[in-house]
C-alpha cells in the first residue's frame, strides 16, 4: 500500500496540471474592439452590418488616430461589411445583393466619403508601403457616398452603427463614434419590386 499511495499522488498531480493547462489555454482576454452585428428588414430587405466597436480612449479619434484624407476600415479588426438581401439603390447608385465592405474617409471639412467595396477587399489590400492608396481603392467603390458629418452633443465612447427602417422603403444606416455620426440613405426599391411581382403574375 506504501508503493501504491505515491503513484496515484503522482498520477493525480498529472492529472491536474494536465486539466490546468487546459483551462488556460482556452482562456481569453476579452477584445479591446469586440465584435458586435446590427440588422434591420427594410421593406422586403434585409440589412446587415458586421463590425468590431474600438473605444476612444480619452484620444481624438479622427484629425489624429484616423487622419483626414486616409481611408479608414470604419471599425477595427477584421473588416466591416454591410449586406444586402435584394438589390438596393444608394445616392443613384444600383447595388446588387450581397455583402460589401465599408470603408469610410474623414475630412477637415465638408463632406466625408463611405466606400461601399465591390471586391469585399479588407484595407491592408491597398496598402502600399504603410500607406493606404486611395486612388486603387475607390477604383474598387461598388458605391461612393458623400456624406455630411453630423457634430454629436457628447462624445460617442465605443463605435456604433444603427439601422433605421425610416418610411420602411427607405432606410438610414449611421455609424457613430467620438463625436461624429455620418448617415447615408439606402432604398430598398419596394415599388419596384411590388410592380415586379405584378407582371411575373
Amino acid at each position: 500500500m506504501k508503493k501504491i499511495t505515491p503513484y496515484l499522488w503522482a498520477v493525480a498531480l498529472i492529472l491536474f496540471l494536465s486539466a490546468t493547462d487546459q483551462v488556460h489555454a482556452q482562456m481569453q482576454v476579452p477584445a479591446a474592439s469586440p465584435a458586435a452585428h446590427v440588422s434591420q428588414v427594410v421593406g422586403f430587405t434585409k440589412i446587415s452590418i458586421d463590425y468590431s466597436s474600438p473605444a476612444v480612449k480619452g484620444r481624438k479619434v479622427f484629425g489624429e488616430l484616423e487622419k483626414f484624407g486616409t481611408p479608414w476600415r470604419a471599425g477595427a479588426n477584421s473588416p466591416t461589411t454591410i449586406e444586402f438581401s435584394t438589390a438596393v439603390n444608394i445616392q443613384g447608385t444600383d447595388l446588387a445583393p450581397g455583402k460589401y465592405t465599408l470603408f469610410v474617409t474623414p475630412q477637415a471639412s465638408g463632406d466625408w466619403t463611405v466606400h461601399l467595396n465591390s471586391k469585399g477587399n479588407a484595407i491592408y489590400a491597398y496598402m502600399t508601403d504603410g500607406k493606404v492608396d486611395a486612388e486603387a481603392l475607390a477604383k474598387d467603390d461598388a458605391v461612393t457616398i458623400k456624406v455630411t458629418p453630423e457634430a454629436l452633443a457628447s462624445t460617442k465612447e465605443r463605435l456604433a452603427y444603427s439601422i433605421s427602417p425610416e418610411n420602411n422603403k427607405v432606410g438610414k444606416v449611421s455609424l457613430a463614434w467620438d463625436k461624429v455620426k455620418l448617415s447615408f440613405l439606402v432604398d430598398t426599391q419596394v415599388d419596384q419590386k411590388i410592380e415586379n411581382f405584378k407582371t411575373a403574375f
